[in-house]
């Protein structure tokens, strides 16, 4: 199935027009004719069948002929929050990779060790997006701009969170710490981890300091290992 996205189109809508960009890839690309019936997602939960009625490389208009509720296959709530990495390509793997597998939430954090401190928001978005299409999932994961930790940490969370850093400190390994069907938020440093002041500030905002595994893991990879670990609990 080839899945097409657009977060303005809703169960009252009856015509949906696509940009040029989207109307050449239609017609052009994919060879889509008048008549032919299109699949697209608002990323809430939504699938709708559109009709193609004029099939214009500039301005493809489609007609909306049925549409079907489709919930998250997974019961939990999932937000990390993942120092960006120095280089955007290794953040982007994860928030493809994280994006196929499931996740509610994603929150990019400036940390003390952060090399990087300034994120593409609309290269993410489009990251988040080209994956929900290609992994055939209905619900987008909310992106949150980049926030420094000091002021991340004095949110008000919903559920448990869990802080994983590298520190040779008492932590218990994640899959002992989540349960099933249960709001979870997990804090993943930078390559340099987290300060000890930033460990400090989140132990005491009652934060569960937790390890990943033995082996010492990239940015990246222990964000994609705690999203792996929270889905396999729920299976």
């Amino acid at each position: 199935m080839q899945l097409f996205y657009n977060s303005e189109i809703s169960t009252e809508t009856k015509q949906i027009t696509f940009d040029k960009i989207e109307s050449k890839h239609i017609v052009r690309v994919l060879r889509k004719k008048e008549n032919d019936v299109l699949k697209i997602t608002n990323g809430k939960g939504f699938l709708f069948d559109a009709k193609i009625i004029i099939a214009n490389d500039k301005k493809c208009l489609a007609e909306i002929i049925s549409f079907e509720e489709k919930p998250k296959p997974w019961s939990y709530y999932l937000h990390i929050a993942i120092a960006p990495t120095k280089l955007n390509d290794r953040t982007e793997w994860f928030l493809e990779k994280a994006t196929e597998i499931g996740i509610d939430e994603i929150t990019p954090i400036i940390c003390s060790n952060s090399e990087r401190r300034v994120v593409k928001q609309e290269r993410f978005e489009k990251i988040i997006q080209s994956a929900m299409k290609q992994s055939l999932k209905f619900t987008l994961p909310k992106l949150n701009p980049a926030v420094k930790f000091k002021d991340f940490i004095n949110n008000d969370f919903d559920g448990k969170v869990c802080i994983a850093h590298c520190e040779d400190l008492l932590k218990n390994h994640l899959k002992s710490v989540i349960k099933p069907s249960e709001k979870t938020t997990i804090l993943i440093g930078p390559e340099g981890d987290f300060s000890i002041e930033e460990i400090k500030k989140a132990l005491d905002k009652k934060c569960i300091p937790i390890s990943l595994g033995e082996s010492r893991l990239r940015t990246e990879t222990a964000a994609l290992v705690a999203v792996n670990i929270v889905s396999f609990v729920n299976q």
